[in-house]
């Protein structure tokens, strides 16, 4: 599937998908609904010191990854990353998006590099407490238990992958997470609030990035 470079309105970059006209990010900024979604409005309910798993939904650009890593070095964090992705975009186009530059983290070009170099399938340690497995799997497929505090939904919008955002899928990471785990998605669907609801998440509404209103956070057992 074609990939092409395209620049948000924060500065930083994105891809787009022009056969399901889709994005990666939103155009209205990819480092600020990154930063905005799974940062502010998951990983920092979690306190300095803190160890935990993170399970991302999307891999993707690796840039959630990469700003988790930051905070995890300014907060001292011990973190367990496990990316998930079906189709994952190639090292060259990666770096392209050249995200260390778009925050003026250029001292972290290597880490960033590092992050998409790693191979595939196998647990690697990006730095000092911070490990990574990268899983090139579909989402579909996907099952663990009781294994992670936080989990990133970055699946394309229910829009063009609609098979993505259902009871099923949402019913697997309710299992996944362990007892008052997280989950965050920039979706604000009133379907998508029901079906995490349906499989037994406290669901909140909550302020979106720009350009978006709304967008959920769930916790099992958060009732």
């Amino acid at each position: 599937m074609e990939r092409k470079i395209i620049t948000t309105s924060d500065g930083s970059k994105s891809l787009y998908l022009p056969e399901w006209e889709e994005t990666y990010h939103s155009r209205h900024g990819a480092v600020q609904e990154a930063y905005h979604v799974f940062i502010r409005k998951g990983l920092d309910l979690f306190r300095d010191g803190t160890e935990l798993s993170i399970l991302e939904i999307g891999f993707g650009t690796g840039l959630n990854c990469f700003i988790t890593w930051m905070e995890a070095q300014r907060r001292n964090l011990t973190i367990h990353y496990h990316g998930i992705e079906g189709y994952p975009v190639a090292l060259k186009l990666a770096l392209e998006l050249e995200y260390p530059s778009a925050m003026d983290k250029e001292e972290f070009n290597s880490v960033f590099e590092k992050l998409h170099k790693e191979p595939w399938n196998q647990h690697v340690e990006i730095s000092a407490g911070f490990s990574l497995f990268k899983e090139e799997i579909k989402f579909q497929d996907f099952s663990r238990i009781n294994s992670f505090d936080l989990v990133y939904f970055d699946a394309f919008g229910a829009r063009v992958q609609p098979d993505l955002w259902t009871v099923e899928i949402f019913d697997r990471m309710y299992k996944g997470l362990k007892e008052n785990g997280v989950l965050v998605t920039y979706s604000a669907k009133g379907s998508v609030r029901r079906a995490l609801q349906t499989v037994g998440f406290t669901v909140e509404r909550l302020p979106g990035p720009p350009g978006k209103r709304e967008m959920l956070r769930a916790v099992k057992g958060g009732k």
